[in-house]
């Protein structure tokens, strides 16, 4: 019985061997395929992060940000566009500020005030869109009304602010700082591309639901919000479509 218990740890210890070796291995060997997978060029990187914005990770349609001016102001195509316009430019431009500003404050320890000055910044970027817009498209400035000085608060901007500091700043995320500083213009460009889809299709939607035989107690509100649920829900059909084309 002894002989039999002392052949059974035997057998177990050579086992768990073998089964370290066999592990030990296979790391080894995935190692090597992800040391020997070809890197993904920098211009198609930057081609998944812009598609990404668009589609994937929109940010109205898949993280419900800047919900407020897409209900809002989509109800007709120019103001719809005319906003959307707006919030690129803000989102770029803000990203382009922004971005390096946060590389000050992170060498003077002062890194928790990021989100303080960013408002700060954006709001001064939307007050010059206002000036521009009042002088040289007045029709469109009274037409987006309230809205414009929303984007001041409007979370999607502040999100991709913040958003592409926590993915794309320095070479914590595998790129250097310009390397970094360019894939965030791309991601601000993206999410703002992004934003005027969503806006577009959802003024179409509104546009058709007006010719629409609506039930009496879905007319305003409800029947919005569950038009934009269902756009919003078309859109999970890209899921990981960016990943499955290598662009990542």
């Amino acid at each position: 019985m002894l002989d039999f218990l002392m052949f059974s740890a035997a057998s177990l210890a050579d086992i768990a061997s073998n089964a370290d070796i066999v592990s030990l291995a296979d790391v080894s060997a995935s190692d090597a395929a992800a040391a020997a997978a070809p890197s993904i060029p920098f211009l198609l990187r930057l081609l998944g992060v812009i598609l990404a914005g668009i589609l994937t990770e929109n940010f109205v349609l898949s993280k419900f940000l800047g919900c407020c001016p897409f209900l809002g102001v989509s109800k007709k195509l120019d103001t719809a566009v005319g906003m959307s316009a707006a919030v690129i430019f803000v989102m770029v431009l803000a990203t382009a500020v922004t971005y390096p500003l946060y590389r000050l404050l992170d060498s003077l320890g002062l890194e928790y005030l990021q989100t303080l000055v960013f408002i700060l910044v954006i709001a001064a970027l939307v007050q010059l869109v206002e000036i521009v817009l009042k002088k040289f498209i007045p029709s469109l400035y009274e037409s987006l009304g309230v809205y414009l000085p929303l984007i001041t608060t409007n979370c999607a901007v502040l999100g991709i602010t913040i958003l592409v500091i926590d993915n794309y700043y320095g070479i914590s995320a595998g790129y250097t700082f310009g390397g970094g500083y360019v894939t965030a213009l791309c991601a601000a460009l993206g999410s703002g591309i992004g934003f005027l889809v969503a806006m577009v299709l959802f003024a179409g939607v509104r546009g058709r639901m007006e010719q629409s035989d609506i039930p009496e107690m879905l007319k305003g509100l409800p029947i919005t919000l569950v038009a934009a649920a269902i756009v919003a829900m078309s859109f999970m059909g890209f899921s990981g479509i960016i990943a499955n084309l290598g662009l990542q």
